[in-house]
This record gives C-alpha cells, structure tokens and sequence, in this order.
C-alpha cells in the first residue's frame, strides 16, 4: 500500500479548540480505517508545521479524499506528499 507523509498546521480554531485535539485525532483515525487506510504514526513537531502524519492508503485518490475530509472541518491546513520506500526508491532509479 503507498505511503503518504502528511505536514499539517493548526488553523486559529483548531488551536482555539485544541483540547479537543485528542478526540479529534480518534475521530481521524477511525475515518482512515474507514477509507482502508491507516494512520500509522502520528508525531506533534515544533517548527513551520504542528504535526507529521504518516499514512498508508491503498491510492492516491483515498489519500486525497481523506485530506481534504480532515481539511474540511476547519481545524487544520495539510500538505500530502506520496512517499516511496527505500525498496521503491531502489526499484525506480535501477529502471533508469
């Protein structure tokens, strides 16, 4: 399944609501299972972002739909990047 890395940032009303974090975070957990994604690490940063997601999905299309679903509710901006393993890595550049 691919691997996405998700940079995200709280909104000014994610962090007026940020106490709520937590559940949120339950909520988007259970929405990624829901999908046929996982989220597999979760990790709160300091610097331009405010949290990495890591997440497997079975497509771009899923991981799309499920940024701009968590996007949507107003407390967080995200960035999403496909990541490609080591093996995938190797795999492309001895294609070339």
């Amino acid at each position: 399944m691919p691997t996405y890395v998700s940079l995200i940032q709280f909104t000014q009303k994610g962090m007026e609501s940020i106490k709520d974090g937590p559940k949120r975070l339950d909520a988007a957990r259970k929405a990624y299972e829901e999908a046929g994604a996982k989220l597999k690490d979760f990790y709160l940063v300091m610097g331009e972002y405010d949290i990495v997601a890591v997440v497997d999905a079975p497509n771009d299309e899923t991981a799309a739909r499920m940024s701009l679903q968590i996007g949507s509710k107003g407390n967080v901006r995200t960035k999403t990047l496909r990541a490609f393993s080591e093996a995938e890595y190797r795999k492309i550049v001895s294609s070339l």
